[in-house]
């Protein structure tokens, strides 16, 4: 998993976020599948995508707070 900076997402422009976004989120979604299918996976992962999401999403309505 890639972590981007503070500094990093605000200089993203809001199309990036929103691929950040669908791109974390589709992990997520694979996660919960493996989970679900008892396949092996890193659970540590799951937290530190979903943070990674809250910050990105706190950021993203920070800068463009009627989209």
């Amino acid at each position: 998993m890639e972590t981007d900076t503070i500094q990093d997402i605000r200089g993203m422009s809001e199309k990036d976020i929103e691929n950040n976004i669908a791109k974390i989120k589709k992990t997520l979604l694979d996660f919960r599948i493996q989970q679900a299918t008892r396949q092996s996976f890193k659970p540590h992962l799951v937290r530190q995508y979903k943070k990674q999401l809250a910050r990105i999403m706190t950021i993203k309505h920070e800068k463009f707070p009627n989209n």
